[in-house]
């Protein structure tokens, strides 16, 4: 569609397996469309002579000589082509298993995709693949172009079948196909127009599918992300530059910099190259901003307006697809770099490991090169970002192994919180007070020291039954003793909050503050609660500082949904609960506890002498 003089622009990626005719059908729509720069053609037909070889479409594209001598695409070919209705930049991917890494890069800017697959040799393995591919990395319009159909004469028979197959397959994995089509890229079939050699198809041609294709929504729309690449300083300038990846900014603007949460406004759009400095800057430019106050900005640093940020976590899940020449492994550390962000990061866990022909997973500690997986992934640093189906450009990173891009993936925060009003401090103006009485005189008048027991562990883990056995016995024997349990705890302090990730994480920094405090009156706080998140528990110590001990309560999910106490698996495996840790929410074991007690080996008493015993050392009385 056209708005006056402007015409609608779309980037279609070609992919399919190797030798299924992708850029061969490429070529024959440049050809069929009269898109061609004069004699082309001519000089690619005489090439073919001179070869033995019959006229070559796929030659009309492929620019490289390693290309011609060996049939295959090696690197993406990116050129544009023109409609009636619109302009296209048309990419023509790499089918061959070895170049998968270039078709991810010809997917990764694509709106749309043309899925080629050999009428003759079928679904592949490499079909379902790039399928898979095309699903992860989010191109939201697909359109199947069954080719080489004149190679089992026009059957319909022939066609229905593969259509069925590949339909089926994509809609499994989410992929809902615009058309599927009959097409022939050496005879031209179906290609501009309809067909007759196969008059039983009602169906559009490819162009009629190109030009069907949606434009998608502009990133104008979506809320603004810059984000910084450099800092400059010019005379007593600080120019912060960078490409506006989303959404438009403004002079006057109010900016929210994660993941510091310092606000500032615009005070002048610097461009290059203007008659004047611009007044407001869109998605797409790359720009300079001067800022009314100096604060810390740097590199990687992501400016958004305060009433949509991005996302601050320093753990979320990932769906990723490995190519390096070693195996992704659970605990190696690798260089992310996602916008302007490079990050070491570390492999949390390995989830499912998926397999892209049956949709199969199966748990593992490894990836191996060419596969599917979704990960945990773990930040030294708070990271600012987005869940990828919100905003692709902030959603999606690559994984450096040494000096290597070794794999790419795109950010979900399933089960996991955003954890920006959890390192928020929004009140101003306040001082700490000073106590008179010090840690030390507390614990000489109640005979120990203060502190949390936090324990941790899954739902049935035996948290509850031990904590409130341990209070009794360090009751009884004089010690200044509360339970903080989570149950208990949801009837007042934290009786506002759901169980989303993001209140999970606000009831347990609630509950280590509170702990802290009572702690620092001179209290044995012992909390009970699941506590899945390691941030959160981390957020926890910190509040205490070293007046906690982690704990941690061990015991395989298997063990505690035969025990299930309070029939909480049962409703959970039945879908009654949707955020249940240990089944449809994660949880993260402790790295290094204080101490560990396996309820799942270990009877109750056994269990309850080994956390007396670490008490009496830990918390030494004093009278």
């Amino acid at each position: 569609m056209t708005n006056g003089n402007i015409r609608d622009f779309l980037k279609i990626v070609f992919v399919g397996h190797v030798d299924h005719g992708k850029s061969t059908l490429v070529g024959r729509i440049f050809h069929d469309t009269d898109s061609l720069p004069e004699g082309k053609v001519e000089s690619i037909r005489r090439m073919c002579e001179r070869r033995g070889m019959p006229m070559e479409y796929a030659f009309l594209l492929d620019a490289l000589q390693a290309e011609r001598d060996q049939g295959i695409t090696i690197d993406t070919t990116q050129i544009w082509f023109k409609s009636a209705r619109r302009d296209y930049v048309i990419i023509d991917a790499p089918g061959h298993k070895e170049f998968l890494k270039n078709m991810i890069t010809g997917a990764a800017s694509a709106d749309a995709a043309i899925l080629v697959i050999d009428a003759k040799e079928g679904v592949q393995e490499q079909s379902r693949r790039h399928g898979y591919l095309l699903h992860l990395m989010g191109v939201p319009q697909v359109t199947v172009c069954v080719n080489k159909m004149d190679l089992v004469g026009y059957s319909q028979d022939r066609f229905d079948a593969i259509e069925r197959e590949i339909r089926g397959y994509l809609q499994s994995i989410g992929v809902s196909p615009d058309h599927v089509i009959p097409v022939s890229g050496r005879e031209g079939d179906l290609i501009v127009g309809p067909s007759a050699s196969m008059p039983w198809y009602p169906g559009p041609s490819v162009v009629d599918a190109l030009d069907g294709f949606r434009v998608p929504a502009p990133a104008t729309d979506q809320p603004l992300r810059f984000p910084v690449q450099d800092v400059y300083k010019f005379d007593d300038r600080r120019i912060i530059a960078g490409r506006i990846e989303s959404g438009t900014l403004r002079v006057g603007d109010t900016l929210l910099f994660s993941p510091t949460n310092k606000t500032v406004r615009v005070k002048s759009i610097e461009a290059w190259n203007a008659p004047a400095p611009p007044m407001k800057a869109s998605a797409g430019q790359s720009v300079g901003i001067t800022l009314d106050e100096q604060i810390f900005v740097e590199r990687g640093h992501v400016a958004s307006h305060e009433s949509h940020p991005p996302i601050e976590t320093d753990v979320f899940r990932a769906h990723v697809f490995w190519l390096g020449r070693e195996p992704l492994k659970t605990g190696k550390t690798y260089r992310m770099k996602l916008a302007n962000t490079e990050a070491p990061v570390t492999v949390q866990s390995i989830d499912n490991v998926i397999d892209t022909g049956d949709l199969s997973q199966r748990a593992g500690a490894t990836v191996e090169r060419n596969a599917v997986a979704e990960i945990t992934v773990r930040s030294r640093k708070m990271l600012a970002l987005d869940e990828f189906r919100d905003n692709q450009k902030t959603g999606r990173f690559v994984l450096i192994d040494g000096y290597d891009i070794s794999g790419g993936g795109i950010v979900s925060m399933e089960g996991y919180a955003d954890q920006r009003q959890m390192i928020t401090r929004r009140a101003s103006n306040i001082t700490q007070v000073m106590h008179d009485i010090t840690d030390a005189d507390r614990a000489r008048r109640n005979g120990h020291k203060g502190g949390v027991l936090w324990f941790t562990g899954l739902s049935g883990a035996g948290k509850s039954t031990l904590a409130v056995a341990t209070e009794r016995r360090l009751f009884d024997l004089g010690y200044q003793v509360y339970v903080l349990d989570g149950d208990n705890v949801r009837f007042g302090l934290n009786a506002d909050l759901g169980f989303s990730p993001e209140d999970r994480a606000e009831n347990i920094r609630r509950v280590g503050e509170v702990a802290a405090l009572m702690a620092r009156a001179g209290l044995i706080v012992i909390t009970a609660f699941i506590s899945p998140y390691r941030s959160d528990r981390d957020r926890a110590r910190q509040a205490a500082g070293h007046d906690f001990h982690e704990i941690f309560i061990q015991a395989d999910v298997a063990t505690c949904e035969a025990r299930d106490p309070k029939g909480l698996y049962q409703k959970a495996r039945a879908g009654e609960i949707k955020e249940f840790t240990g089944v449809s929410a994660p949880y993260e074991a402790p790295d290094a506890p204080e101490l560990s007690v396996d309820t799942a080996a270990l009877p109750v008493d056994a269990c309850l002498d080994k956390l007396m015993a670490y008490v009496e050392e830990t918390f030494t009385r004093t009278r």
